[in-house]
């Protein structure tokens, strides 16, 4: 049992209580949107549609069609990190990093329309939050609550819109991983926050924004309704080992209709000892990633005997790891079994330099279609070279992640690598209409592989199906930390 007298009390948010210069970066906040996105933000479903099939004739446009109208059942918010890049033949691919269940990406967005100050924040909670309010299986009684770990200026956004859009007070109640005696506790499956009245209050639903392994404190099965579920982390949201397995069942069950998620190359359940093997079957250039970190933290790139061997050199407290494939420039990309892909980058600035980028693009499931809702850039540190130096480190050429982690365990962004959607920054990306098509069909796809396989994962009484996680992901430290969470 969780400590009954907290250290930390949870903040009690008023309808009314929304600043706008609160919850966006401030080059975000006065920023304008480019024209070329907010066409995008504002395409039909059909229109899509016939553009995707014009340009890709072998797909099935009912399949398309389906897919855009899926009801996801866990995963209902997303966020794909996608690259863009070019086969040896010079084709264009959109490629999923990672599609994340509690992804950031509204303090970073401009507004589509500069009198709705609550912008997408609000599209989010009208179009998915909300109907869970309504829903059925909703627990009747008690509050409302945003509990986060990190992005106060996000978490803190939801919570004022979601306070004003039901009229209600609104609990923001932080949940850290190394927090002792937080102020959010689970009873019998029910979330209970602790307020500045110094009590315990039943929670009825609550929007999650916890992203650092959320399983070793939140149960996999709750009373309370959470936007997303843990069982959606689990299924890949934040399991890149699972989405690797759930991308490749997508790709089998659609692969006469044309349709595909694309992704590196992926080798599954590595241990330690086997790095190495599987770093030269890619040609000595590969990406280790540690499958349940997040936020650009236990991904190590690969270019050096250099660089394997800092990391092999380390301790690390799972013993499974996926190794992908690398791509990077042309001339020191990983050779796969699809030949070799590289970065596009950005357009060259003025001393004629590129940069690794991606691009974060979030979406959400409505009543009828899921739907795109920001998007941003992010770029590396150091500009792509054509050939690395000896024992150079990769990491500031192919990095892209904001996060910093700090002492103490707080986080902090390096916004000046943000690359926002707006008349100035859009274009350096060097995308066009295509480009933001393409990487929406990709982010729905994996979004869809994620949920379905958060459905196999959840057995027709509601109860987790362990035996069938531990047949995909048996990591002893992994299931020592659901085991915590779910004894919460």
């Amino acid at each position: 049992m969780i400590n009954t007298d907290p250290q930390s009390m949870a903040k009690l948010v008023s309808p009314g209580s929304f600043e706008a210069e609160n919850h966006w970066y401030p080059k975000a906040l006065n920023a304008t949107l480019h024209p070329m996105v907010d066409f995008f933000l504002n395409l039909s479903e059909i229109r899509i549609i016939e553009r995707y099939c014009h340009l890709h004739p072998g797909v099935d446009r009912d399949a398309l069609t389906s897919i855009l109208s899926y009801k996801p059942k866990y995963f209902k918010w997303g966020g794909a990190d996608l690259i863009n890049v070019a086969t040896e033949k010079g084709k264009r691919e959109m490629v999923v990093i990672e599609n994340n269940s509690c992804p950031s990406g509204q303090k970073s967005m401009p507004l589509m329309i500069d009198h709705q100050e609550m912008g997408s924040y609000k599209n989010l909670i009208e179009r998915t939050f909300l109907p869970i309010l309504k829903s059925r299986t909703t627990p009747s009684d008690g509050r409302l609550a945003v509990i986060y770990d990190k992005n106060i200026m996000e978490a803190s956004g939801y919570a004022c819109v979601i306070a004003e859009l039901t009229g209600e007070k609104v609990f923001l109640a932080e949940f850290k991983d190394q927090t002792q005696s937080p102020s959010v506790k689970f009873e019998e499956g029910l979330m209970y926050v602790y307020g500045d009245d110094k009590q315990w209050h039943p929670i009825r639903a609550a929007f999650r924004y916890v992203t650092q392994r959320p399983w070793n404190r939140i149960p996999v099965i709750t009373r309370t309704k959470i936007l997303n579920p843990i069982i959606a982390c689990l299924a890949g949201g934040r399991n890149k080992m699972v989405a690797a397995k759930a991308y490749d069942i997508f790709n089998a069950e659609y692969e006469d209709s044309g349709i595909h998620i694309n992704t590196p190359e992926t080798i599954w359940d590595v241990s330690k000892a086997e790095i190495p093997l599987y770093v030269k079957m890619f040609g000595g250039h590969a990406v280790i990633k540690i499958p349940y970190s997040n936020a650009g933290q236990g991904v190590f790139t690969i270019t050096s005997e250099a660089e394997l061997k800092r990391f092999m050199e380390n301790d690390y407290p799972y013993k499974q790891f996926i190794v992908q494939s690398l791509i990077g420039n042309y001339h020191w990309s990983s050779k796969g079994k699809k030949g070799r892909l590289y970065h596009v980058g950005t357009m060259p600035n003025l001393k004629g330099k590129s940069y690794v980028a991606d691009i974060r693009m979030m979406v959400s499931a409505g009543e009828d279609r899921i739907s795109p809702l920001c998007i941003y850039g992010r770029r590396a540190a150091k500009h792509l070279e054509d050939h690395l130096a000896e024992g150079s480190d990769s990491w500031p050429i192919l990095g892209t992640n904001l996060s910093i982690k700090m002492d103490g365990g707080n986080w902090d962004s390096d916004t000046n690598r943000l690359m926002l959607t707006d008349r100035r920054d859009f274009n350096k990306l060097g995308l066009g209409l295509d480009d933001l098509i393409e990487g929406f069909i990709q982010t729905v796809c994996s979004m869809i592989a994620i949920d379905n396989m958060a459905k196999m994962l959840i057995n027709s009484k509601g109860k987790f199906r362990e035996k069938l996680f531990l047949s995909l992901n048996n990591d002893e430290q992994l299931i020592r930390e659901i085991k915590e969470g779910s004894q919460k």
